[in-house]
């Protein structure tokens, strides 16, 4: 929301507070202050100037030089790319040391080689309003030498981010009413109180049918005849023009500007164009509605529409107004709306139609019936002072507040309703002991203190025992801790002086699990990873893969029927099934990643995965898993690398041996799982930690994804057990090692974690190390038959206690590989 320092200050004395200091206070308070535009011109360098010549630049074709009196006695040589201007038009002039908004400084320098002594200024430049490219074009009686502050006014525009419990602070006088809290400054006179105290009303009876009470309790209309529609007051239109608002005609600027005053959306409709009456109805299904911004919408009953009494609809209500019912220039009576309108509907209807609006914004987040009758007898009074007309008394219809007695509401106003009733808002009243406030403070907040801020707060105390009436517009404080909260944020934390120190807690396995989780995203960070967050749910399917979808969930365990947790009322079918795995998350984006046009795909994430067990009878399972995903190139294309290679298994597995380096990591064969070419259990030291799987090159393809598209998920609880273990420590080898090698031919079927589990399996005492260097096959069958492959491997033998001979190296190797035939006969007829 953009708040206009001028415009604040119509109702609130701010002399003495800087730009940075109100910025300051609003920040402590809980308003949070997203960007402050200076607009306008303070420095006394910025002045009327007149172009007396302007040459073409020699070096630049869209540069001219410029000679220019800025009332100096001597002329000054600008240099400037505008296009707009001729010879003797009058512009502003930034001499050297003018302070522009943004912070900029003007300084003399040279353009293309050509000496620029200033700048000639667009309005944009000056912080106003560009209702024109290139330079702004003074009147030709301004005279030279005119300082441009003294006929532009400056502003400040704060840009503020209203948390959604906050509606009273979505208007100017809301925000003079926090500041005067804050402060304790007298705030001036409520702009809307004298207009709501001289309103005449009556029973709207007929005229207004609340057809829909429960989502409009409260709908009133005023009839004005003999309005004249014309361009808005100076004052009027500069108010909107601060605050980024189009000026329209007279009658929607002030419905406009009165939202903006006192928070309460208003409505103008063009009495010649309703029928009869107005009524607030469901709308029906399939009815077509076309909005004042353009555009169709196909409505449904759990819409709300302001229609006449033919039916039509007029508005969609407390969302936009028709096209149909607009006012225009030729409009002479107006029926101007003021409702309320319960907040649920209008966020309902507001996010199925992707169609927003100023006064949904507030009406979703909760406005008060107590501004219904002041917003429209501010309006009526705006409108009858600058259109003209007469007009009729405020129709009420539906439920009005709740009556209570006139003692108990003296901040609430009072607004006769013909001769027999006044209507008064009804206050929340909250018991507040001071004993907690002690307690939350350590007595910090004097109590006559904390009863002031409630007192600037709009709070009453009624009867002096503690309980507290509460402001109309506040329709958050509801409890005791609301007030302490409100006592607490005015007087400020900085304030309170801190009594206790925090008392030593051991690291819990919570901590500890913490910890270990951040260790490993920052080692995956610096290996070139990006960090993924996805959604719990995803979608059974996806047509394009962007959305994470259950047909490329790579599961720790194959899934079964009835392992997939459906959700029973989903939102939408993207959100579907509650995910059996980290990787349609990871996939999708590594999707939209390659759509943007990476090539080295490379992501984790660490989350939970669900699912059933047992076909659903026993309990959910509920796993903390990391997820690694790497695709494409093996390193980002660059000078040094203009042609890196593709991905293999080989680097999946050295990241996973990155996250333990001092553990043994293994792949052993794993039963398939859809979409995956190959798949292998992770076994980290011999324990089951994980599963590793290659994509299938179809489903890539379909997807749009290199067809060397590898993931893995580990278990992080048991990765934590494995790299936080105590570590054995060993010392160095005293003795020199030999290493023989030895190549087999095995069935094609055989894998490398068979031949290692059976070298194992030979238990002999000097062998400490041996892996695999090579694989040989033929698919051709020309050098190797068809369904074999020849496998080679290094061991390395070596004695603790000396240094071995070749002979008892050589009875050690042909030990393990008489082992190892007998093993591999096994494995040919397995």
């Amino acid at each position: 929301m953009n708040v206009s320092l001028n415009w604040l200050s119509q109702y609130i004395d701010l002399d003495g507070l800087g730009t940075q200091e109100i910025s300051d206070m609003l920040t402590f308070a809980g308003i949070e202050v997203e960007g402050i535009q200076e607009r306008g011109v303070k420095s006394d360098l910025v002045v009327v100037a007149q172009v007396v010549s302007a040459e073409p630049h020699p070096q630049a074709d869209r540069l001219k030089v410029c000679q220019v009196d800025a009332g100096e006695g001597s002329l000054r040589q600008i240099v400037c790319g505008a296009q707009n201007y001729k010879v003797g038009d009058k512009v502003p002039c930034s001499l050297p040391g003018a302070q522009l908004p943004g912070g900029i400084e003007i300084k003399e320098g040279k353009l293309r080689g050509v000496e620029s002594r200033g700048m000639l200024c667009s309005a944009s430049e000056l912080g106003l309003p560009d209702a024109t490219h290139g330079l702004w074009i003074l009147p030709e009686d301004m005279k030279i030498g005119t300082p441009v502050r003294t006929f532009v006014k400056t502003d400040t525009i704060f840009e503020l981010e209203i948390t959604p419990n906050r509606p009273d602070l979505l208007s100017h006088w809301g925000m003079a009413r926090e500041l005067a809290a804050i402060t304790g400054r007298t705030l001036k006179a409520d702009p809307a109180e004298e207009a709501a105290r001289s309103i005449e009303t009556t029973d709207a009876g007929d005229h207004i049918r609340l057809e829909a009470p429960a989502a409009c309790p409260l709908y009133t209309a005023v009839k004005i005849s003999g309005v004249k529609i014309g361009p808005s007051p100076e004052w009027l239109a500069e108010r909107l023009v601060s605050i980024g608002l189009r000026p329209i005609n007279n009658i929607v600027d002030i419905t406009n500007y009165v939202l903006h005053e006192i928070g309460h959306p208003l409505h103008a409709f063009d009495a010649s164009k309703i029928s009869e009456g107005i009524a607030v109805r469901p709308a029906h299904d399939g009815e077509q509605f076309e909005a004042l911004v353009g555009g169709t919408f196909t409505l449904t009953p759990e819409d709300l529409v302001i229609a006449d009494h033919s039916g039509k609809a007029l508005a969609l209500g407390g969302i936009m107004g028709g096209a149909e019912s607009g006012v225009t220039e030729a409009t002479t009576d107006i029926v101007l709306e003021s409702a309320w309108f319960q907040r649920s509907g209008i966020r309902f209807t507001s996010r199925r139609l992707a169609l927003g609006s100023d006064s949904s914004y507030r009406f979703e987040r909760g406005t008060s019936p107590w501004n219904v009758l002041r917003a429209a007898a501010r309006a009526r009074q705006l409108i009858l002072e600058i259109a003209g007309g007469t007009a009729g008394p405020v129709r009420i219809g539906g439920q009005a507040p709740t009556l209570v007695p006139e003692s108990a509401a003296p901040t609430a106003t009072v607004i006769e309703q013909g001769t027999e009733a006044k209507i008064y808002y009804a206050l929340d009243n909250v018991h507040l002991d001071w004993s907690a406030l002690d307690r939350m403070t350590g007595g910090a907040v004097p109590h006559l203190e904390a009863a002031a801020i409630l007192k600037r707060l709009g709070c009453n105390d009624t009867d002096g025992k503690g309980n507290w009436d509460c402001p109309p517009w506040r329709l958050d404080l509801k409890r005791d801790c609301d007030l302490l909260e409100e006592i607490i944020r005015v007087y400020g934390l900085d304030n309170i002086p801190s009594r206790y120190i925090a008392h030593y807690s051991e690291e819990s396995a919570v901590d500890r699990a913490h910890d270990f989780r951040m260790s490993i995203a920052r080692r995956l960070a610096a290996l070139g990873f990006w960090e993924a967050q996805t959604l719990k749910l995803i979608a059974t399917e996806s047509p394009d893969g962007t959305v994470p979808q259950l047909r490329d969930a790579q599961p720790l365990r194959p899934l079964m029927e009835g392992d997939v947790i459906r959700v029973a009322l989903p939102l939408s079918e993207d959100h579907a099934v509650l995910r059996p795995s980290l990787a349609p998350g990871l996939v999708s984006v590594a999707v939209r990643n390659m759509n943007q046009g990476m090539t080295s795909l490379r992501f984790f994430e660490m989350g939970r995965f669900f699912r059933n067990t047992g076909g659903g009878k026993g309990k959910d399972i509920e796993t903390d898993v990391v997820g690694i995903f790497m695709a494409g190139k093996s390193a980002p294309v660059s000078w040094s690398n203009p042609k890196p290679g593709n991905l293999s298994f080989e680097d999946l597995t050295a990241v996973i041996c990155s996250l333990v380096p001092n553990a043994t990591v293994t792949l052993t064969p794993a039963r398939p799982r859809p979409e995956a070419a190959i798949g292998a259990d992770i076994q980290i030291n011999g324990t089951a930690c994980g599963y590793f799987a290659r994509m299938n090159i179809a489903r890539c393809r379909e997807l749009g994804l290199p067809e060397e598209t590898y993931y893995c998920a580990i278990e992080l609880r048991k990765l934590q057990d494995i790299a936080t273990a105590p570590m054995r420590v060993k010392e160095l080898p005293q003795f020199p090692g030999s290493s023989r090698d030895a190549a087999m031919d095995v069935p094609a079927t055989t894998t490398n974690a068979d031949i290692l589990k059976a070298i194992a399996g030979a238990k002999q005492p000097l062998l400490v190390s041996y892996k695999c260097f090579d694989v040989f096959a033929d698919p051709t069958g020309v050098k190797l038959a068809a369904d074999r492959k020849s496998m080679a491997y290094t061991f390395l033998y070596r004695a603790a206690d000396k240094t071995l001979t070749a002979a008892e190296v050589d009875a050690a190797h042909k030990a393990v590989l008489d082992h190892l035939g007998k093993q591999i006969k096994t494995l040919q007829y397995r």
